[in-house]
């Protein structure tokens, strides 16, 4: 649980710091545009930080990691860029999902 936690929270600080990014990009004023890159720079280092502070392996994780990752920026996208997933991606992502479990949980 604490190895899935771990993913969890650099996933997070990566589709959020890429979001902020995205955002930033279209921000209409430069004070905020300004202000979204900073956040989304300070995001991505996080996300950076935490795999190389990572208490595991990361190669042992990268099954978990990447279908962790697809999840993760697909609730990034529908919450902060309001998109929802389109089926080839929802079938595409399903694959990706049991392809990196398969990776990860088979001994």
């Amino acid at each position: 649980m604490k190895v899935f936690l771990f993913v969890l929270m650099a996933t997070i600080f990566e589709a959020v710091g890429d979001a902020v990014i995205r955002i930033a990009i279209a921000a209409p004023r430069p004070h905020m545009r300004i202000g979204f890159y900073l956040l989304g720079t300070v995001l991505l280092a996080l996300y950076g930080t935490s795999l190389n502070l990572a208490p595991v392996e990361f190669a042992t994780v990268t099954g978990l990691y990447i279908a962790t990752l697809f999840v993760v920026f697909q609730i990034t996208n529908y919450v902060l860029l309001h998109t929802a997933p389109t089926l080839p991606v929802m079938v595409g992502g399903s694959l990706i999902v049991a392809g990196g479990l398969t990776v990860y949980l088979w001994k």
